[in-house]
């Protein structure tokens, strides 16, 4: 097989599979309710994508934090 032809299909699945927001690294999960007021990371609660929080603290806004310490930051692992 051509091995420009299998770079760029290497490539192209990564691409994709970062745009979907199914590549997330292992040490982070999602935090609900911490999330500052244009602080959280990503489309929820009716806008499309980061920084789009209206208020602070939101149970369905969210944003990464590292595995294990959501619950210590008064947040939750499931919207609110």
């Amino acid at each position: 097989m051509n091995k420009q032809l299998i770079l760029t299909s290497a490539l192209t699945a990564v691409l994709a599979a970062g745009v979907s927001g199914t590549v997330v690294a292992a040490d982070k999960e999602k935090c609900y309710g911490i999330a500052m007021a244009g602080k959280n990371d990503c489309a929820a609660n009716g806008h499309a994508c980061a920084g789009q929080a209206k208020s602070d603290m939101h149970g369905k806004e969210w944003k990464y934090v590292a595995s294990g310490t959501c619950v210590d930051m008064k947040g939750t692992l499931k919207p609110m």
